[in-house]
């Protein structure tokens, strides 16, 4: 589905941000992309979608060569991949309905989105997502009354308006307590199986990575240095990715209880089962 080969990006000012980057994403799966600050996480994921431009290589989602189109091309490429950003871009004047159904203006015409006159059938969809990510009765909201959770919520159902063959995802839990960050990643994992989306999630929280995703790519000075499951994620391999450290609390255990619902997450699916009782 996607394929990067050898993805570089170096900035004017001669600073290599990426450095000879593959990897294939062939089914749908929760992707964190790992590192220290300045590694290329969030340059990789915008060089897919060419928020920023790559130097060189190839990027094929499918048989798309996305490094190579125009701007015409690109505009209607990028209706495959719903990006969800760190500080949510929401339009805060906007209700939570208006901000969803802006993921669906790829489709319709400029004067449909300039009058906010969207298809019914995308409204219906809208609201369905609303429920889904548990925005129920949140419709009429400003952006700007709601939490930082459910903001990204709000950006989450957005992406997912675009009805993607991608997520692209930047840093969803940076700005969210440890309980919401919790949250919200369960309910990417819950979606990409639910939507048969794959998910390429630039992390920081390596015991979130960890618990909620079935594959990790750890990226130090723009270049690939780990790729497996979060399981063979060890002190050896973080040591690899950000340097001489004590990781023996970063890494998570097995079945570890969660510390703030009580509960132990699947590292498989992601998914949450109910702890042991005793």
């Amino acid at each position: 589905m996607l394929t990067i080969t050898d993805l570089r990006k170096i900035y004017p000012n001669g600073t290599k941000a990426l450095n000879n980057v593959s990897f294939t994403v062939d089914q749908p799966q929760v992707i964190a992309i790992i590192g220290p600050s300045g590694a290329g996480k969030s340059t990789l994921i915008r060089c897919i979608n060419r928020l920023v431009e790559p130097s060189s290589g190839r990027i094929m989602l499918d048989d798309v060569d996305i490094a190579s189109l125009n701007r015409r091309q690109l505009r209607k490429v990028r209706r495959r991949m719903g990006m969800i950003f760190q500080e949510y871009n929401l339009v805060d004047r906007l209700t939570v309905m208006e901000n969803l159904l802006s993921g669906r203006l790829g489709y319709v015409s400029f004067w449909r989105a300039w009058r906010r006159k969207f298809p019914p059938e995308d409204v219906v969809a809208a609201f369905k997502l609303l429920e889904r990510v548990g925005l129920e009765g949140y419709q009429d909201t400003r952006a700007d009354a709601l939490s930082g959770g459910q903001r990204q919520r709000v950006g989450i159902g957005r992406a997912l308006m675009q009805a993607p063959d991608l997520l692209l995802v930047d840093e969803p839990t940076a700005s969210l307590d440890p309980k919401t960050s919790r949250q919200i990643m369960r309910l990417l994992v819950e979606l990409v199986n639910e939507q048969g989306t794959p998910a390429l999630v630039n992390i920081h929280d390596v015991a979130l990575a960890q618990s909620f995703s079935d594959r990790i790519i750890g990226l130090r000075n723009g270049e690939i240095v780990f790729e497996g499951t979060a399981n063979e994620v060890t002190a050896e391999v973080l040591t690899d990715i950000y340097g001489e450290e004590d990781w023996s609390l970063t890494i998570r255990k097995e079945d570890e209880e969660d510390p703030v619902d009580g509960k132990t997450a699947d590292k498989k699916t992601g998914f949450i089962r109910e702890a042991a009782a005793g």
